[in-house]
């Protein structure tokens, strides 16, 4: 019964060293069915090498109302920030 599936985030990483990114929703009665249903929706083409399925109720998110509290300590941590380190050439996708 469709009524009992429960609502899965997709994420697809397109290629190996690449960071998986959110590419949309679907609705699946278990956690396999959502990759499947993940993979025949989302990488018809080949597009992807990785599939992350996530139960959108197991996700939890930051509010935007309290961005400031949040992020304000990390404003004073500038030796976190990647213009301190030199990337070699040969690293393509970082």
């Amino acid at each position: 019964m469709t009524e009992d599936w429960v609502l899965y985030e997709v994420f697809i990483r397109s290629r190996s060293g690449l960071e998986h990114k959110h590419v949309g929703s679907l609705h699946a009665a278990d956690a396999r069915m959502a990759l499947e249903h993940a993979r025949d929706t989302y990488t018809r083409r080949q597009e992807g090498v990785s599939i992350w399925v996530v139960r959108s109720s197991d996700i939890v998110a930051s509010d935007p109302q309290e961005a400031e509290a949040l992020f304000d300590p990390a404003r004073d941590k500038v030796y976190r920030h990647p213009t301190f380190y030199a990337i070699p050439e040969d690293v393509k996708n970082l």
